[in-house]
């Protein structure tokens, strides 16, 4: 936990550009109300506090021969367990009612899990939570980078905590510095060699990306990244990215799996509500493909995972069955090709073609 003051985020600027530049693909949310999402003071009219505070999700691979099972979908770490929303605001309202009792005046909050407009790792890192990293996840030298965050916005004084090193630091590759045919994903750019905080000369996370999605040192293209192709987008995934997602059905880790920060000091958490069922974390892909409505509420209730609905769920099974590549799912993708999703069917019918073709 820790306790920024509320004021303009510092990488402002450096958001407004991302956004300009079209990194937030179809995400709607993220366009609306920039100003609003630059200072909290526009959401809580006289908020003087940002207290932030980080919950370890880090929980150990499964066996490697689940885990590394191309029969199976791999749904990312955060999701392995009930949807943390409902955990963690319910932690941070009681949180705010303890600010309540112990400050005085007329105390108003505002309180979010990742669901406000509050750019969120800013304030972490002024609150000296970590710094944001080149992946652009928050890395906490003790905890490593897999932290839900939350947020209370409060309209009191409070004693504020020292930030991280880099965290008032410019970032100096802006989005609007991005060469016109980088931001279209067509070709890779180098960074200036100039010094990014806590990650140094490491560039990992960029090379580790299966899609090219980290187009330079904390730039992130979302239309690239597979966790808004399989979670965030609603439509069809462009053909030419379905092969680099290999088994990826929801979310994605590989650029914080390959972190040198969370591979040196993230330990399991012991929060109970994240421990895992390998069943759940990594399940067998021609048991989802043949899900109704009733079967995938059933499977995935009280977890994230049923924010991408069954037809969107449907439509990246059937890209990690295609990219498993193996005659047992033609079966099962030929019969998904007539499902009453039109999503589900259209990436039915490529897989089948990817298949027969390989």
């Amino acid at each position: 936990i820790g306790v920024a003051p509320a004021s303009r985020a510092p990488h402002a600027d450096a958001f407004a550009s991302w956004v300009k530049a079209g990194f937030a693909a179809s995400m709607g949310y993220m366009k609306r109300n920039i100003e609003r999402r630059q200072d909290p003071r526009q959401v809580l009219p006289g908020a003087r506090s940002v207290v932030v505070v980080g919950l370890s999700y880090f929980t150990v691979d499964p066996a490697d021969d689940l885990w590394n099972d191309p029969s199976r979908g791999r749904i990312s770490r955060y999701a392995w367990g009930p949807d943390y929303h409902d955990v963690l605001i319910r932690r941070l309202d009681q949180l705010a009612a303890f600010i309540a009792r112990n400050a005085r005046g007329d105390i108003r909050h505002r309180a979010y899990v990742d669901t406000g407009p509050v750019l969120e790792r800013d304030f972490a890192a002024q609150a000296g939570l970590g710094f944001i990293g080149k992946n652009t996840c928050l890395i906490s030298p003790t905890l490593g980078s897999y932290l839900f965050l939350g947020e209370v916005l409060v309209n009191v004084d409070l004693e504020y905590d020292a930030p991280a090193a880099n965290a008032g630091e410019r970032i100096d590759v802006l989005c609007s510095e991005v060469p016109q045919e980088t931001q279209l994903g067509r070709q890779p750019i180098r960074s200036p060699r100039r010094r990014f905080g806590s990650c140094g000369a490491c560039t990992r996370c960029l090379t580790a990306c299966p899609t090219g999605a980290l187009m330079a040192p904390y730039i992130l293209d979302s239309s690239r990244c597979i966790s808004y192709l399989t979670i965030e987008l609603k439509g069809a995934i462009p053909s030419d990215l379905r092969p680099s997602m290999g088994n990826w059905i929801f979310g994605c880790d590989e650029c914080q799996s390959i972190c040198p920060w969370p591979r040196r000091f993230a330990r399991p958490t012991s929060e109970r509500f994240v421990q895992h069922d390998p069943e759940w974390c990594a399940p067998r892909l021609l048991d989802l493909i043949a899900m109704d409505e009733r079967a995938f509420r059933a499977r995935f209730a009280g977890g994230p995972v049923l924010r991408a609905k069954r037809r969107g769920l449907l439509r990246n099974v059937a890209i990690a069955l295609a990219n498993w590549g193996d005659p047992r799912a033609m079966p099962a993708l030929q019969r998904a090709t007539e499902d009453p999703e039109p999503l589900v069917r259209e990436h039915a019918a490529w897989a089948v073609a990817h298949i027969r073709l390989k």
